[in-house]
């Protein structure tokens, strides 16, 4: 089965969709550390470095199966600028103009479940009709990489469309509703000794902390980066991590103390956090289910913003194989798939 991978980053969706036997004939990013992180491991791609608005795609009409990608998210992100449909990289409407020239079988779309909340969702509802418009059957959710086995708790919004018959999306692996836990990010960490080279970014205690319940929540250090519970899944990776912003390992236990501290009304601490190390990019890679041995090209922070920005692989292919399996007529077990019932307006927290 073809496929064109659009906004490939570094290709952790199609490392996941390769496993499920969804090969990409082609695909499209500008960066250019992205394209050669994809080329080392998807060589007999074709790969367009440039702006998806340059390109044509009607020579894949026929010739691919499936088109799927995750558009920049930036535009719906409950961080950053939040502009929404007037930021200048929403790149939805690009995807779009791909299907209409391709005219694949199925689609897959990746992106932040900010776009099903507040303001955005009536956009989310416009992009659900134009799908629709093009004669997808389309199902969409919110799902959480952990619950397929993801040490990491990165919940994505992903739209499916089917030319035939309806998606239905896999159930969860991993999780209190299924027979397997969680994997913890303690399972691919060491507490002790780190995976390659910690970014020299020392961890130090907020002037004005703002804890939480949680001691892995709140703003209560310096930078966007946060303590890792290793007995749990971990917090979202940052694409802007790789300096202050990387999350980071409390080999000294510090924080269930502080946390404890600072709810009791004890005085905020200053200097540097005892025994605080920055995550890896090796430990970040894994985290997110690349392979161990996988290389990155380009500088160490661009190696940390392929890394945030990917798709888990491990949630690519559990995606990737649903659908190859309905693409293909295979019979759908109600006991291992669900239709999705998410409804207009998606009332969350992104």
């Amino acid at each position: 089965m073809k496929a064109l991978d659009l906004f490939s980053g570094p290709g952790g969706l199609s490392l996941g969709m390769k496993r499920a036997g969804i090969e990409p004939v082609a695909c499209v990013e500008k960066s250019k550390d992205a394209v050669a992180t994809y080329d080392a491991h998807t060589p007999d791609a074709e790969h367009y470095r440039s702006d998806i608005r340059s390109i044509s795609f009607e020579r894949y009409r026929g010739n691919v199966d499936v088109v799927f990608g995750g558009p920049p998210c930036q535009p719906f992100s409950t961080g950053g600028l939040r502009k929404g449909t007037a930021d200048a990289r929403n790149m939805f409407p690009e995807f779009m103009r791909v299907l209409k020239e391709v005219r694949p079988a199925a689609f897959l779309a990746e992106n932040v479940p900010g776009l099903a909340t507040r303001n955005r969702v009536q956009y989310l509802g416009e992009l659900l009709s134009e799908f629709e418009t093009l004669g997808f059957n389309v199902s969409w959710n919110v799902v959480s990489a952990a619950d397929y086995g993801v040490p990491q708790k990165r919940r994505r919004l992903i739209i499916v469309g089917m030319k035939k018959g309806t998606f239905w999306f896999p159930k969860p692996t991993h999780g209190p509703d299924a027979h397997i836990p969680h994997v913890a990010s303690g399972s691919v960490i060491d507490k002790a000794s780190p995976l390659g080279e910690p970014p020299d970014c020392p961890v130090v205690y907020a002037k004005y902390p703002d804890p939480r319940r949680s001691p892995y929540a709140g703003h209560v250090y310096n930078g966007g980066g946060r303590p890792i519970d290793l007995s749990t899944p971990c917090h979202t990776l940052l694409a802007s991590a790789g300096g202050y912003k990387t999350h980071w390992i409390d080999t000294m236990d510090i924080a269930p103390e502080y946390s404890a501290h600072l709810m009791a009304g004890g005085a905020p601490r200053d200097g540097a956090v005892p025994g605080a190390r920055r995550m890896t990019l090796e430990e970040s890679a894994l985290i997110q289910t690349f392979p161990a041995d996988m290389w990155f090209a380009g500088s160490r922070s661009s190696q940390y913003t392929q890394v945030g920005d990917a798709v888990p692989p491990m949630l690519g292919h559990a995606l990737g194989v649903a659908l190859r399996r309905q693409l293909e007529g295979a019979t759908i077990c109600p006991m291992t798939h669900y239709q999705s019932e998410a409804s207009l307006p998606l009332l969350m927290t992104a």
